[in-house]
């Protein structure tokens, strides 16, 4: 999704931090930042010291609501302490500090590099990511609650253990995922994105994404999945589909159902970080 978070940070006294955008009261507040955290971190890992910052922020990402905003948080953490600490370390050791924290390498690799990527986590600390650019035009429309949904909460309710056919299942349903973009076949989409392994279980959690998922191969949607571990809902859109007729369909199925939500138009962006030095 093209949403990003743009971070200008330079030596100072002492720590400080201007923020605007999305829950800019969030981004501002020094105590428990999720950036700063992370910066100081890995600097006292790495040995070095750590350099106070006056950062100023602007936000484009909901926080808490499955939109990767830990992961983005956690990255530009690691990138200012590789930056101020002079630790010249690659894309994969990035990533890879990223991923750790997060406990999955899926939403750092993508916010790093860009577009749609496949990673896993090696036993040197790093990850090992391919970035695949989509074919066609993808368009996607995000339901964003007003609720947010703690992470952790999320994992609490898959189960441990799953069934052979469900694993079999998803796995399966993936690599068709995987065609659908790397081929530009929309129509795969509502097939691919049915899941056995996390979202009957997050359900219950995030109300938006039962509601959406009847939409399915209706009204210009082609598919609905949740965003991250949720609560928020990304819908696919067919490419020939008003965004305006879509978001008003939407608005109408969630009013009749008792729930709201906010719809964001979205794209799958290529575009990764960008590190700018002066």
């Amino acid at each position: 999704m093209n949403f990003f978070i743009k971070i200008d940070a330079r030596s100072a006294e002492e720590f400080s931090i201007h923020a605007t955008g999305r829950d800019r009261e969030i981004c501002g507040k020094l105590e428990d930042h999720l950036i700063l955290k992370t910066y100081s971190e890995v600097l006292t890992a790495a040995g070095r010291p750590v350099v106070p910052l006056a950062m100023r922020i602007a936000n484009d990402i909901p926080i808490g609501k499955g939109c990767g905003s830990s992961a983005a948080a956690r990255l530009a953490g690691v990138a200012l302490a590789v930056h101020f600490g002079k630790l010249h370390w690659p894309d994969a050791r990035i990533i890879g500090e990223a991923s750790r924290r997060e406990q999955h390498p899926d939403n750092a690799s993508a916010c790093w590099m860009g577009g749609i990527t496949v990673a896993r986590m090696s036993a040197e600390a790093e990850a090992e990511v391919v970035n695949i650019r989509p074919k066609g035009k993808w368009r996607l429309l995000l339901a964003v609650p007003d609720q947010s949904l703690a992470t952790e909460e999320a994992r609490r309710a898959i189960p441990t253990q799953h069934s052979h056919a469900d694993a079999v299942a998803n796995v399966r349903n993936s690599m068709l995922l995987l065609a659908a973009f790397t081929q530009g076949r929309h129509e795969l989409l509502a097939p691919a994105l049915e899941d056995r392994i996390h979202q009957p279980y997050r359900a219950a959690l995030c109300p938006l994404l039962p509601s959406l998922q009847e939409l399915q191969g209706r009204d210009g949607i082609a598919g609905a999945a949740l965003s991250g571990a949720g609560p928020s809902v990304l819908m696919f859109l067919d490419p020939r589909a008003s965004v305006t007729k879509v978001s008003r369909a939407v608005m109408e199925h969630l009013s009749r159902a008792g729930l709201s939500a906010e719809l964001i138009p979205t794209l799958i962006t290529l575009r990764g970080v960008r590190v700018l030095s002066r």
